[in-house]
């Protein structure tokens, strides 16, 4: 039996979802951030992305885009330095 999709995987970024993101929403701390990517390597809609930006440290770090991201947590999960903490969103 095939179930029709109507979405592919990783498509967020072509459907904005952060209007129906419930609870939860990364927050990065920038001076935390050390810029080892793995929040980019393991969102499945690939919203996590370097900002170019270097913190005091001199480190590039990352930030997601809100408009597309689904609040799932992957990203604060295996951050090395807990740079991402899933905060209450304020909308």
């Amino acid at each position: 039996m095939k179930i029709p999709l109507t979405a592919k995987p990783g498509t967020s970024s072509q459907v904005k979802t952060g209007n129906w993101r419930v609870l939860l929403c990364p927050e990065v701390d920038h001076e935390k951030c050390i810029g080892c990517g793995l929040c980019e390597k393991v969102c499945p809609e690939g919203i996590c992305f370097s900002t170019g930006e270097t913190n005091s440290k001199g480190k590039v770090f990352f930030e997601t885009d809100l408009d597309y991201c689904k609040g799932c947590g992957l990203c604060a999960d295996i951050c090395p330095v807990k740079a991402i903490a899933m905060k209450e969103e304020k909308k």
